[in-house]
C-alpha cells in the first residue's frame, strides 16, 4: 500500500510540465532520471513502475496538468483562468533571442517590395475607373475582416480550454500585446509615408496590407505557442487561413499582390521580434513548453504548406485576325504574375499526396488603344446618321437622327487574363540530407479563365425609321428608307463592347523543387513548374448592340432582310506551355 502510495505520488509529479510558482518553493520536480539515485524511500521503485504509473495517472487527469492549482468551478472543468498566475516549468529550456527570429519574414517583406514594379500587370490605362485592377471582377466579400483574427481568437481558445502551449497567461499578453504594437507602428509608418493609392482608387494607403499583417501576426503566435510545442497542424491552420485572409483582400480589390507580401513579411516579423523580447524579458519565467525540435528533419517529415510568389512564362502573342477597318488584331501578353498556395502530405519520406491553388495575372500590351478604335467606329456612326439625315430630308438639314447617342463612355473592366487553377496528385520527394531535399510532383487539374473587356454605356433618344423591303426568297431585291423621326423616348444601355476569353480546360503539371529545411518548422523552397493545357481563345465584338434600343426599326428591318444584327465572334485555339519559376515559404511537419 504504501509503495503504490509512493508511486501515485510520483506519477502525479511527472504528469504535470511544471512545477508550483514562487509561492509554492517547497514543490518539488522529479524526473525519471533522478528517481534512479534518489532517496532510500524511492529505490525500491523501478523506472518500468514509474513510467506506467505516470502513464496511468496522465490519462486519468485527462491531461489537466493543473487541476489542483486552481479553486475554481471552471478548473474542475479543464478550463484555464489564472490570468495574472505566474506558471514555470523548470524542465524547459530558456529561448535565447535568435531562437525565435528566425528572419523568415524579412525575404517575405523584400518580395512585396521587389514585385511593386509589377503593378502594371493590374494597373488602370484611363480615368473612368479602376475595375479594371481586380482579379475577379465582381467579387465582393466581408469574411477576411473577421478571418484576420483566427490566431489570437484559436490560440486564446485553446488556452482557456486548457490546452498547455508554450507560455504561461503573462508571457503571453505580453508577447501577444508587443507582437500587435510592433506590427502596428510598422504598418501605420510605411503606410502614411509612402501613400500607395489603393487599386480602387478609395485612398492612399495601400501598402502594406494591415490586415494581412494582423492576420500574420496571429498565424506567428498560434504557431509559437501551439504549432511547435503540440501539432504542426497548428500552424498549417493559421498560416492557411492568414494566407486565404491575404488572397480575399486582393480579390476585394483593396490590395495590390505587393501589399499583401509585405504585411504578411511584416506580421511574421512582428511576432518573431516581440517573442524574441520575450525571451530576453522574462529569460526561463513563465515557459511550460519546449519546441518539439530545431528543425523539421526532411528525411522524416516532408509534408508542407507553402505560400509562393513567381514569374510565369507562356505564349506572348495571339492573332485573332482583321476587325475595324481590316485592322489586324495582335493581342501581346507580358510575363505573368503567379502567387499561389500549395501543400502535400506524405506517407513516408518518398511519396505523398498534395495539391496546389494559384492565380496567374497575364497583362495585355496596349489593351487600352482598343478604346481609340470604339471611340473611332462610333464616331463614324455618328456622321453617318447625320448623313442619313440630310439625304432622307430632301437635303435639308434636319434634327431627327440628332442625340440618338447623346453620352458615350468606355471603360476597361479588366486589362488583363487572370487564370485561376486548382491541381491535385502525387508528390515525391528525395531527402538529400535531414536539411536538404529535391522534389518533384506529378498533378492534373482544371484550368478557370477570368475573360477581360471593354464596356460601353450609351444614352440617346429612341429614333423610329420608316421603310419598305422587298425580298425574293431568302434574296434581297429592295430595301428603301423613307425617313426618320424622334419618338420622344430615351434610352440608356451598358453592355460588353470587346471582351477576350478563353474555355475553361483541363490541365497537367509537373515541376521540380529545391527544399531547405531553415529552423521553427520552417523551410524555403526554389522551383520550376511546368503546365501544360489546350485553350480556346475567343474574341467577341460587339459595337452596335446599342441599335436594339436607339433604333429598334433598323434592327428589325436587318433582321427581316436576314442578316441580324449579332456579335462577331473569332477564335484562336492554343496549346498553352506554361513554366513558372519562383520561390516558397513553407512549414514542414
Amino acid at each position: 500500500m504504501k509503495k503504490f502510495l509512493l508511486l501515485f505520488f510520483v506519477g502525479m509529479v511527472l504528469g504535470f510540465p511544471t512545477v508550483a510558482s514562487a509561492e509554492e518553493p517547497d514543490t518539488i520536480s522529479f524526473t525519471l532520471d533522478t528517481l534512479t539515485t534518489s532517496a532510500d524511500t524511492l529505490t525500491d521503485i523501478t523506472p518500468t513502475d514509474v513510467e506506467r504509473t505516470s502513464v496511468v495517472y496522465r490519462s486519468l487527469t485527462n491531461a489537466n496538468h493543473y487541476n489542483n492549482s486552481f479553486d475554481n468551478g471552471f478548473a474542475q472543468m479543464g478550463f484555464d483562468t489564472d490570468f495574472f498566475k505566474s506558471k514555470t516549468n523548470p524542465n524547459v529550456k530558456p529561448f535565447k533571442f535568435f531562437d525565435d527570429f528566425t528572419f523568415v519574414g524579412v525575404p517575405v517583406f523584400a518580395a512585396g517590395i521587389f514585385i511593386k514594379s509589377e503593378k502594371k500587370s493590374f494597373a488602370q490605362q484611363y480615368q473612368n475607373t479602376h475595375a479594371n485592377t481586380r482579379l475577379l471582377t465582381h467579387f465582393k466579400t466581408k469574411i477576411d475582416d473577421y478571418l484576420q483574427y483566427f490566431g489570437p481568437v484559436m490560440t486564446v481558445g485553446l488556452k482557456l480550454g486548457g490546452v498547455e502551449g508554450r507560455s504561461d497567461w503573462p508571457r503571453l499578453f505580453a508577447s501577444s500585446a508587443m507582437s500587435y504594437g510592433i506590427m502596428a507602428i510598422l504598418v501605420n509608418s510605411i503606410k502614411y509615408t509612402s501613400k500607395e493609392m489603393r487599386p480602387d482608387g478609395t485612398s492612399r494607403n495601400s501598402w502594406p496590407s494591415g490586415h494581412t499583417a494582423t492576420s500574420f501576426t496571429g498565424a506567428t503566435i498560434l504557431h509559437k505557442e501551439y504549432g511547435l510545442t503540440r501539432s504542426p497542424w497548428y500552424s498549417v491552420a493559421g498560416y492557411g487561413l492568414a494566407t486565404a485572409t491575404g488572397i480575399m483582400r486582393v480579390l476585394n480589390n483593396r490590395h495590390w499582390v505587393s501589399d499583401i507580401l509585405s504585411g504578411a513579411g511584416i506580421g511574421i516579423i512582428s511576432a518573431e521580434a516581440a517573442y524574441a523580447l520575450s525571451d530576453i524579458l522574462f529569460k526561463g519565467k513563465g515557459l511550460l513548453r519546449g519546441n518539439s525540435n530545431d528543425f523539421c528533419d526532411l528525411t522524416q517529415n516532408p509534408s508542407f504548406f507553402s505560400i509562393s510568389m513567381g514569374v510565369g512564362f507562356d505564349s506572348r502573342t495571339f492573332d485573332f485576325g482583321t476587325l475595324y477597318q481590316d485592322d489586324p488584331v495582335k493581342l501581346k501578353f507580358q510575363r505573368s504574375t503567379v502567387v499561389g498556395v500549395e501543400g502535400a502530405y506524405f506517407f513516408n519520406k518518398y511519396i505523398g499526396v498534395g495539391g496546389r491553388l494559384r492565380v496567374k495575372s497575364s497583362p495585355i500590351r496596349g489593351w487600352a488603344s482598343f478604346m481609340s478604335m470604339a471611340e473611332n467606329e462610333t464616331q463614324e456612326v455618328v456622321e453617318t446618321l447625320q448623313e442619313w439625315d440630310n439625304e432622307y430630308s430632301a437635303g435639308a438639314e434636319s434634327t431627327a437622327l440628332a442625340n440618338m447617342i447623346s453620352e458615350r463612355v468606355f471603360t476597361i473592366e479588366s486589362d488583363h487574363l487572370t487564370e485561376f487553377a486548382a491541381d491535385a496528385g502525387m508528390y515525391f520527394n528525395i531527402p538529400l540530407s535531414p536539411r536538404f531535399a529535391i522534389g518533384t510532383k506529378l498533378l492534373i487539374g482544371r484550368s478557370i479563365m477570368q475573360e477581360l473587356d471593354i464596356d460601353a454605356h450609351f444614352k440617346g433618344n429612341v429614333k423610329a425609321m420608316s421603310y419598305t423591303i422587298e425580298m425574293d426568297g431568302n434574296i434581297l431585291k429592295d430595301f428603301d428608307i423613307l425617313g426618320f423621326k424622334d419618338t420622344g423616348n430615351t434610352y440608356e444601355h451598358e453592355w460588353d463592347y470587346m471582351t477576350v476569353s478563353a474555355n475553361n480546360s483541363t490541365k497537367i503539371g509537373t515541376g521540380i523543387s529545391l527544399t531547405y529545411s531553415y529552423k521553427n518548422a520552417f523551410t524555403w523552397k526554389v522551383f520550376c513548374d511546368y503546365d501544360f493545357t489546350k485553350k480556346t481563345y475567343t474574341l467577341t465584338y460587339n459595337p452596335y448592340e446599342y441599335w436594339n434600343y436607339g433604333m429598334p426599326d433598323m434592327v428589325k428591318a436587318m433582321n427581316e432582310m436576314g442578316v441580324p444584327l449579332e456579335a462577331e465572334k473569332y477564335k484562336v485555339k492554343k496549346n498553352m506551355n506554361t513554366f513558372v519559376i519562383g520561390a516558397s515559404f513553407a512549414v514542414a511537419f
